[in-house]
């Protein structure tokens, strides 16, 4: 036996363990240091000095859109949009293929030509031209001016979306050099999903993780649950009541079947499932949606028989929750459905999944499918009855 190979041998393997628990140790600092590359937000706050003491701040979040209307933008948005692992639930590798070599790059110029059709050209260089920043803005005004001449100094308001801009922790900041003690966190949507009102919960703790001084906390976490929300959608509707329908619609976004059924709420995706809301599945994203539909319904005083529930916006192979809106609105012309109105009870402010794809492509589908009229309810938007609504909302929130 060659003992000067054994010892060689034996060298070579120290070598490689020594490198191995150095790229580990690296790997560990690198890991370490994440937490260190921002220091504490309130460290680098310069506080607004006109402020009067016992101020509330409050939240808004919607979800966010590009930032301006180009590939680039729509390409960036995407990919900070599914890259969110509350959106798309798959291991991080997974995701991380799926959203940078396969979606990101082959849908953002398809998406770009349909954001084309919602937004403002004379605002193209500007997030301003989408609708969804546009109304959430102007809603952010007439609310904050409702406030001010209710409870005169007592609120300050901001606007974030979820993705791109503004961003949430620029909002949060803002509300920092208030100096308020309290934050109401409103996510902007009807009923509560994991992917939208649950990711903007969690992008706001990890943002108020590194203050120095959290302030008092308030989230919303569904707006039906207030018992005068959806009175806004009845108003909308008004209008059209007089008209002649054969059949009303109530298209929701949709969401992966499985982050329904991952969930506590044991729902069994059947209509028994979700017949009625309770203390069982309240949470349940399904089943608000299948309540929202009822409430809005006997507001309108629609029989049961004439209206029916779907969803909207799937994407990729993964079976979604169903039945999908788009398959529905082509069936109804042969069922002599030939006049419907489409009610989007998901969204408080019109943009790309109401205005393009309900009033331009799905409608677009069904006339040309037999069907005779397609009328779509505006959403809430920065209209009277919601500007009153939240902020009777907000005010009745106690620190």
């Amino acid at each position: 036996m060659n003992l000067m190979s054994i010892d060689g041998e034996r060298t070579h393997m120290d070598w490689a363990k020594m490198a191995v628990k150095v790229l580990g140790l690296c790997w560990l600092l690198r890991k370490g240091m994440r937490g260190f590359k921002k220091p504490t937000v309130g460290d680098k706050v310069k506080y607004d000095d006109a402020t009067k003491p016992g101020v509330t701040g409050v939240l808004l979040v919607n979800l966010g859109t590009p930032a301006a209307l180009n590939v680039g933008s729509v390409r960036a948005f995407l990919r900070e949009f599914l890259s969110d692992e509350r959106v798309i639930d798959s291991p991080p590798y997974i995701r991380w293929m799926l959203v940078n070599c396969i979606i990101a790059p082959f849908r953002a110029a398809g998406s770009t030509e349909m954001y084309s059709r919602i937004w403002d050209p004379a605002l193209k260089h500007t997030n301003r031209g989408s609708p969804l920043v546009r109304y959430g803005f102007e809603m952010l005004d007439k609310l904050q001016a409702d406030l001010d001449k209710k409870s005169p100094g007592k609120y300050h308001l901001e606007l974030a979306m979820r993705y791109q801009n503004p961003d949430i922790e620029t909002g949060l900041l803002n509300l920092k050099r208030k100096c308020v003690e309290h934050i109401i966190v409103v996510p902007l949507f009807p009923q509560y999903s994991s992917s939208c009102t649950g990711s903007i919960h969690q992008k706001v703790f990890e943002i108020l993780g590194r203050w120095d001084r959290i302030p008092n906390l308030t989230f919303k976490s569904a707006l039906i649950d207030d018992p005068n929300f959806l009175k806004g959608f009845e108003e909308n509707a008004k209008q059209f009541m007089d008209n002649e329908y054969d059949h009303y619609l109530f298209s929701y976004h949709g969401v992966p079947e499985t982050q329904i059924t991952k969930g506590s709420f044991e729902c069994k995706l059947d209509n028994n499932c979700c017949s009625s809301l309770t203390e069982r599945n309240k949470g349940c994203y399904r089943a608000q949606c299948y309540e929202t539909s009822r409430r809005i319904a006997a507001g309108l005083g629609i029989a049961k028989d004439k209206f029916s529930t779907s969803f909207q916006s799937r994407l990729g192979p993964t079976k979604w929750l169903s039945p999908y809106t788009d398959e529905v609105v082509d069936s109804f012309p042969a069922a002599n459905k030939k006049r419907i109105l489409v009610f989007s009870p998901a969204f408080v402010a019109d943009c790309l999944e109401t205005v393009d794809e309900i009033g331009s492509e799905i409608k677009h589908s069904f006339l040309k499918n037999g069907g005779e009229t397609l009328d779509l309810v505006p959403s809430l938007n920065a209209t009277p009855a919601f500007i009153s609504t939240m902020a009777d909302l907000i005010q009745r929130v106690k620190a």
